[in-house]
C-alpha cells in the first residue's frame, strides 16, 4: 500500500511559465443569491412588457368587417341546409327579380376609331415620287415658286423645273393664283415639302406621246437641229432624238439636213434609259405598208431563203413567208417549194407598223393538204380566184382586233 501524501500537490512545480488553473469556489448561499436576483429581473421585464403592450382600438371599419364576416357565416350555414333537389334543379334567371345594369362611362382615355382615322387622314403626306398632282401658285421667288398642293405644307419647284428651256420672263408667266399640273419629283422632308417639277411632266406626257406613235407606226415630221459623226439630231416634243446615218436614205453628205425638215419613223423608244432612235428609211417602208392591208394577194420575187422561211421583195419593202404558213402538208426542204430569184404570189397575213414586218402565207391558197408541193403551178395560176374566198376569213380577223 502506498502512502498518501496531502501535500502532494503543493509539492507539483508548473512546467514552464504557465500559471495552474485556479478554481472558482462558489457557495450555496451565493447560488441562491444569484438564482434570486435572475428571478427578479425576469419579472421587473415581465413588467415592463404588461406596460408596454398595446391596446387594441376596435374603429368602424374593423367592425363593419367583422360583420361582413359573420354574415358570410350566417350564409355558409343556409346553403348547407339546402336540399339536394333543390341542388339538382336547373337555374332560372327569370326568376330573379333583380335588374342587372351594365353601364359604360366615356372618359377622357376612350378610343374613338373615327377621329383616330380622320386624324392620321390628315397627316398623311401628300405627294409620292412621280404623282401627279394639280396645284395653286401661292408665292413666288427669285429661284422658284411654291405651289400648294393640299397638304400640311405647299410644295416647291426650282426655276429650272418650271418649264423645257431658258425661261426669261419668270415671273410674267407664273403669276400668283395660277392653276397648273406637277409631278412630285422628291418626297417630303422633315417640314413635310415636297419638291414638284411642271418640266419632268411634261418630258413624261412627251415619251407616253411617242410610245403611242411608235406603236401604231405613226410617222411624224422632225428638225433636224445638229448633227455629229455617227448621225442627226432633232427635237421631238421636248425630247431629244437621233437619226443614224445608215437610216437615212441619203447619208453621204448627211451634214446638210440641219435646218431642214424630214419624216421619219420610229425605230426605237425607251423612256427608262432615254433613248429614242429615228429613221427615215423606214418611214419609207411603213408609207408603203399604210398602202397594205390584211388578205391582199401580192405579187414578188424570192431575195433569199433561210432556215425559218423566205423573204420576199415587195418593190421596196420585204415581207416574210415564214415555213409555218407555206403548205399544209409536210415538206422536207424549203427549196423544193421556191427557189431564189423566183416570182411567186402569196396573201399578206400580217402587218406589223412599229416593227416595219409584213406576213406573208401561202397555205391559205391551197385546196387540199400540200396541193403546192404536188402542183404549185395550178395554185399559182389560180391564186386570184382562191384569194377572193379566204377574204371573209380575214374581214372577220380585222373585225377582232
Amino acid at each position: 500500500m502506498g502512502v498518501s501524501n496531502k501535500n502532494a500537490q503543493d509539492n507539483i512545480q508548473p512546467k514552464g511559465n504557465k500559471k495552474p488553473l485556479q478554481v472558482l469556489h462558489i457557495s450555496k448561499k451565493d447560488t441562491h443569491k444569484i438564482d434570486n436576483a435572475q428571478t427578479n429581473s425576469q419579472e421587473e421585464i415581465k413588467k415592463e412588457d404588461m406596460a408596454i403592450k398595446p391596446q387594441i382600438i376596435k374603429n368602424d371599419s374593423a367592425k363593419e368587417i367583422e360583420d361582413n364576416i359573420e354574415n358570410i357565416k350566417d350564409l355558409d350555414i343556409s346553403q348547407q341546409n339546402l336540399t339536394q333537389q333543390n341542388l339538382n334543379r336547373p337555374l332560372n334567371f327569370s326568376e330573379l327579380n333583380t335588374d342587372f345594369q351594365l353601364e359604360r362611362t366615356v372618359d377622357e382615355f376612350d378610343f374613338d376609331e373615327s377621329a383616330f382615322l380622320e386624324a392620321l387622314n390628315a397627316n398623311e403626306p401628300i405627294g409620292a415620287t412621280g404623282e401627279t398632282i394639280s396645284g395653286k401658285v401661292i408665292a413666288i421667288e427669285s429661284d422658284g415658286l411654291y405651289v400648294d398642293i393640299g397638304g400640311k405644307a405647299p410644295g416647291y419647284m426650282p426655276k429650272k423645273e418650271c418649264g423645257l428651256g431658258v425661261i426669261t420672263n419668270f415671273k410674267e408667266k407664273f403669276s400668283i393664283g395660277l392653276e397648273m399640273e406637277v409631278l412630285v419629283i422628291k418626297e417630303q422632308n422633315a417640314d413635310g415639302m415636297v419638291t414638284v417639277s411642271a418640266r419632268a411632266l411634261i418630258l413624261r406626257q412627251s415619251w407616253e406621246k411617242v410610245s403611242s406613235f411608235a406603236k401604231n407606226g405613226e410617222l411624224i415630221d422632225v428638225l433636224i437641229n445638229g448633227f455629229n459623226r455617227g448621225g442627226l439630231t432633232c427635237d421631238v416634243d421636248g425630247l431629244r432624238g437621233f437619226i443614224p446615218r445608215s437610216q437615212l436614205e441619203d447619208g453621204q453628205d448627211y451634214q446638210s439636213f440641219v435646218g431642214k425638215t424630214i419624216k421619219v419613223a420610229f425605230l426605237e423608244v425607251n423612256p427608262e434609259s432615254r433613248k429614242l432612235v429615228l429613221s427615215e428609211k423606214k418611214a419609207s417602208l411603213v408609207s408603203k405598208l399604210t398602202s397594205l392591208e390584211l388578205g391582199q394577194l401580192i405579187e414578188g420575187e424570192v431575195l433569199a431563203v433561210k432556215p425559218y422561211g423566205f423573204f420576199i421583195d415587195l418593190g421596196g419593202a420585204s415581207g416574210l413567208l415564214h415555213q409555218s404558213s407555206l403548205t399544209n402538208g409536210s415538206i422536207r426542204s424549203l427549196r423544193e417549194v421556191f427557189r431564189e430569184g423566183e416570182i411567186i404570189k402569196a396573201l399578206i397575213s400580217e402587218i406589223d407598223l412599229e416593227k416595219g414586218r409584213i406576213g406573208l402565207n401561202t397555205a391559205l391558197l391551197e385546196n387540199s393538204a400540200g396541193e403546192l408541193i404536188i402542183d404549185k403551178q395550178k395554185v399559182m395560176q389560180e391564186a386570184t380566184e382562191r384569194a377572193l374566198k379566204t377574204k371573209a376569213l380575214f374581214d372577220k380577223k380585222e373585225q377582232d382586233k
